[in-house]
């Protein structure tokens, strides 16, 4: 009579056993579909063929990319997929020398309509970006560069570890997606490389940056129009041009900003330190619902501003901007700043700033309480405010 219980036992470890295989993620080792670890041999296809395998795997799949230089030239990962995707970096990606082969193109490496998709490791994405820089500074007509990896119109993303050094243009950019997670992530390079924006968000809601260290030329965070419930907690930036909210207003039509906090920021010889720039010019645009939470200034030479005459180069419009500002938290921010101004609230004469919140702030320059100012702004003051903020 035992039998029966013991083919009952048999076929329940049977069905856990094939429930194990099935569930079981896939891996590709993108070495196997003639990836080139030489720094030399351009492996796309071979990474595109893994991708092709592993989107189309009804499993959890893993795409590996081992220790070694892998070079590549643009790679275009395209979605949707039928199970989630998860690409092991290991190794390193080494962008073309000649900067000509991806200069006209917008990125070198884009992931788009994915859904369920992790990007991890302790790799290294090399976008070579030196010799366009250069080109760049000599004043010659010169491509704008490609940005390192973008995500765009993709879901639940995951980027964690990642390393990005000299990009072209921008090093990360995440472009009209929801629920990303990116944390860990470092990002390297001159402080003189031109548009190296460190992470760029546009057009994407819940989006966090965790635990990230960022050293470039541009800003080390910018946040684009219709970007919403962002999060930035426990971030370094230097050298760069700070956290950016914009530029806004370029364009009359434009999706706005809001939902956005800063939290545990530190920023060491930067251009910026919390900013929020717009164009002098008719924009249906805004930024509401922001704050900038226990940050520390190390030696910045703008470390809390708001520019709504932002014109970084000729051609300036020379209008209102309009560009609507309106419930900013800055709360215990404090260290040292480059210039005599610390503070710097230069808001639209049309769309003057508003509930703009100022609480335990505390900037020093050359060992004395810092100054202010501030045009067309209404600002409420409480704790201990230094500088204080008188408005025009």
């Amino acid at each position: 009579m035992a039998f029966p219980a013991i083919s009952c036992l048999v076929l329940t470890l049977l069905s856990m056993f094939i429930s194990l295989v099935l569930s079981a993620p896939t891996i590709y080792n993108v070495v196997s579909f003639g990836a080139k670890p030489d720094g030399q041999t351009d492996s796309a296809q071979a990474f595109l063929s893994a991708w092709t395998k592993a989107c189309a795997s009804m499993q959890p799949a893993t795409i590996y990319v081992p220790a070694g230089k892998f070079a590549l030239g643009q790679v275009i990962f395209i979605g949707p997929c039928s199970n989630k995707v998860n690409v092991t970096l290991i190794g390193t990606l080494v962008a073309p020398s000649d900067y000509t082969v991806l200069g006209n193109k917008t990125y070198w490496v884009l992931f788009q309509h994915v859904d369920g998709l992790t990007v991890s490791g302790n790799g290294i994405l090399d976008g070579q970006g030196t010799s366009l820089w250069a080109c760049k500074a000599s004043g010659k007509s010169c491509p704008l560069g490609a940005t390192t990896l973008e995500f765009t119109n993709s879901n639940n993303v995951v980027v964690s570890r990642l390393t990005s050094v000299n990009s072209q243009m921008f090093h990360i950019v995440i472009n009209a997606c929801n629920n990303v997670n990116m944390q860990g992530v470092r990002v390297i390079a001159a402080g003189n490389s031109p548009n190296t924006n460190g992470i760029h968000v546009e057009s994407s809601s819940s989006v966090t940056i965790l635990n990230s260290n960022i050293q470039t030329g541009d800003d080390c965070i910018s946040i684009g129009p219709g970007t919403t419930n962002l999060w930035i907690e426990n971030v370094a930036c230097g050298p760069g041009h700070g956290i950016s909210i914009g530029s806004l207003g370029q364009n009359q039509q434009e999706a706005g900003v809001q939902n956005v906090t800063v939290k545990t920021a530190n920023f060491t010889d930067t251009q910026n330190g919390v900013r929020i720039k717009s164009w002098a010019r008719p924009s249906n645009g805004f930024a509401r619902n922001v704050i900038f939470q226990h940050v520390n200034m190390m030696n910045v030479q703008n470390p809390i501003i708001i520019d709504q005459n932002y014109c970084p180069s000729g051609g300036c419009p020379n209008q209102a901007s309009g560009v609507k500002i309106s419930n900013v938290t800055y709360q215990d921010i404090h260290g040292t700043s480059a210039t005599e101004v610390a503070v710097n609230f230069n808001c639209s004469s049309r769309n003057p700033c508003s509930i703009i919140i100022m609480e335990s702030i505390m900037l020093t320059y050359k060992n004395q309480v810092a100054k202010s100012s501030c045009n067309h702004a209404s600002v409420t003051s409480s704790g201990s405010v230094q500088p204080a903020i008188n408005c025009l």
